[in-house]
């Protein structure tokens, strides 16, 4: 990964969107819902009073509207400060 967050930020991966319901209805891509799980691909070294708790590799849930939208060699990823995660799953 080229991307190396700094300070107490970090870049997720966000899951894929979900294609069809528990019951096998298929949903259109126009009601697809935003995903608020992802994967941790790097972090920064953190600060003094923000520590980072996470690493590459963990599965976190977070908010829906949280983190910036970016795109590298054809993936989609979101950064984020790490208070903005959530839990991790």
């Amino acid at each position: 990964m080229t991307i190396k967050p700094l300070a107490d930020r970090v870049l997720v991966e966000p899951a894929a969107a979900e294609t069809t319901t528990s019951s096998g209805i298929i949903i259109p891509d126009t009601a697809k819902e935003k995903p608020q799980k992802g994967t941790v691909v790097a972090v920064g070294p953190g600060t003094q009073e923000n520590p980072i708790t996470v690493k590459a590799g963990d599965q976190v849930l977070y908010g829906k509207y949280a983190g910036t939208e970016l795109q590298h060699e054809g993936k989609d990823y979101l950064i984020m400060k790490e208070n903005d995660l959530l839990a991790i799953v």
